[in-house]
C-alpha cells in the first residue's frame, strides 16, 4: 500500500528584484516529479547539491506549497491544504534534519527539544509528557540522565539521535530524512544506519532518506530514486544500482563512491564535465538537463526532453540511449 504518493509535482519559485516578472524568472526546483514510497518501505534520494531533493522534502511535508500537481498521503489528496488541516496528519510524517545543533534551540534541554512536539500536538500532562519523552530517548540509545543537558553538551552523534527521537515522540508513519549523517564520521554513520534499521522493524516505518552517501544506498534503502536538475532520471531497487544502473548521471555517482580496494574500483571513462544543471528558465529550455555534461549525448538529447520509461521491472530510466530498448534480464 502507498503510504505517500506524488503525481506531477512541481514547485516553481520566481526571481526577486525584477520589476515586471517574466517565464524567463521563473525557476522550477522541482519539475514535474512522480514517486512514491509504500508502507514499510526505505526509499533513497539521491543526487548533486542543488537538484532540487531539499525542495521536494518540503512539499512532502507541506513545508511549501506545489506550484502544479498532486500530493497523496494515505490515498488522500493533501495538495491544497491549509495549515490548519495539515496539522491533523502532521503526526504522521517528521522530519530528521541535516544540522541537528542549528535545529535545536541551545537554551533548551533534551527533555524539552523532544517534547516539544507533544506539546504542540497532544497537549499532554507535563509528567506524561516525560514519560513519553524517555521512552524515546530510550528508543534511540540514550538513557534518562540526557534528559536534563544542553545541546552544546553533546556530540554529533548524540545530537542526531535526539533528532531522531523528536521526530518519533508523535510515532509517525513516514520519517524524512535529509541528510542526516553528512556531518558524521563513517563510524557514527554505520550505527544511525544501524539505530533506523532497528527502529523501522520495532515501529514499522517507513523512510524517504535523502543523501549523497550511495554507498550507504545499496544496504539501508529498498528502491533508489536518482534526481538531477529537478527532475527524476532514474528508479530501480537498490541492491542492485551498481550491476543494474543505466543513466549516464547514475553511473557517474557510482564512479564517484570512494573505493579502498583498487581491485574494485571502475573505470571512471564516464564521468561527468562542466558545472550542474540549470534550472528550467536560466538558459534550458528543451533537451536533456544533462546533455551538456554527458559524455554519451547524442543530438537528439539537445532538442527532445527523455521520458521516464520502464525498462525493467521495477527500473525506470529517463535517457535517449535506451529510448526503445527494454532491458532483458
Amino acid at each position: 500500500m502507498r503510504l505517500i504518493e506524488t503525481e506531477g509535482l512541481t514547485k516553481v519559485y520566481q526571481r526577486e528584484g525584477h520589476w515586471f516578472p517574466s517565464a524567463n524568472d521563473a525557476m522550477p526546483a522541482v519539475d514535474r516529479v512522480s514517486l512514491h514510497v509504500d508502507k514499510g518501505e526505505t526509499l533513497g534520494l539521491v543526487g548533486e547539491s542543488g537538484s532540487g531533493k531539499s525542495t521536494l522534502a518540503r512539499l512532502l511535508l507541506g513545508l511549501e506549497t506545489a506550484t502544479e500537481g498532486r500530493l497523496l498521503f494515505g490515498g488522500e489528496d493533501v495538495t491544497r491544504w491549509g495549515f490548519k488541516r495539515l496539522r491533523t496528519i502532521r503526526g504522521r510524517m517528521q522530519m530528521v534534519f541535516q544540522n541537528s545543533y542549528s535545529s535545536f534551540d541551545p537554551l533548551f534541554t533534551v527533555e524539552r527539544i523532544v517534547g516539544e512536539p507533544l506539546s504542540n500536538y497532544r497537549g499532554m500532562l507535563a509528567r506524561e509528557r516525560r514519560c513519553v519523552v524517555l521512552e524515546s530517548l530510550d528508543m534511540v540509545g540514550l538513557g534518562a540522565a540526557y534528559a536534563e543537558r544542553y545541546p552544546h553538551e553533546l556530540s554529533g552523534g548524540q545530537l542526531q539521535r535526539v533528532n531522531i527521537a523528536r521526530a518519533l515522540v508523535l510515532q509517525p508513519e513516514l520519517l524524512i530524512c535529509d541528510e542526516p549523517f553528512s556531518s558524521l564520521d563513517f563510524k557514527l554513520r554505520r550505527q544511525m544506519l544501524v539505530l533506523l534499521e532497528e527502529l523501522k522493524i520495532h515501529l514499522g516505518l517507513s523512510y524517504l532518506y535523502i543523501t549523497h552517501d550511495l554507498s550507504s544506498v545499496s544496504r539501508f534503502c529498498d528502491r533508489v530514486a536518482v534526481m538531477y536538475g529537478g527532475q527524476i532520471v532514474e528508479t530501480l531497487p537498490a541492491a542492485r544500482i551498481a550491476e543494474d544502473a543505466l543513466h549516464p548521471y547514475t553511473r557517474a555517482l557510482l564512479d564517484a563512491v570512494p573505493v579502498q580496494d583498487p581491485r574494485l574500483r571502475r573505470s571512471k571513462t564516464g564521468r561527468p564535465f562542466g558545472d550542474p544543471a540549470l534550472p528550467q528558465g536560466e538558459g534550458v529550455t528543451q533537451g536533456c538537463r544533462f546533455c551538456s555534461r554527458c559524455p554519451a549525448a547524442m543530438p537528439v538529447c539537445t532538442t527532445v526532453e527523455p521520458a521516464l520509461v520502464r525498462k525493467r521491472p521495477f527500473h525506470e530510466a529517463a535517457c535517449h540511449l535506451y529510448a526503445n530498448q527494454i532491458v532483458k534480464e
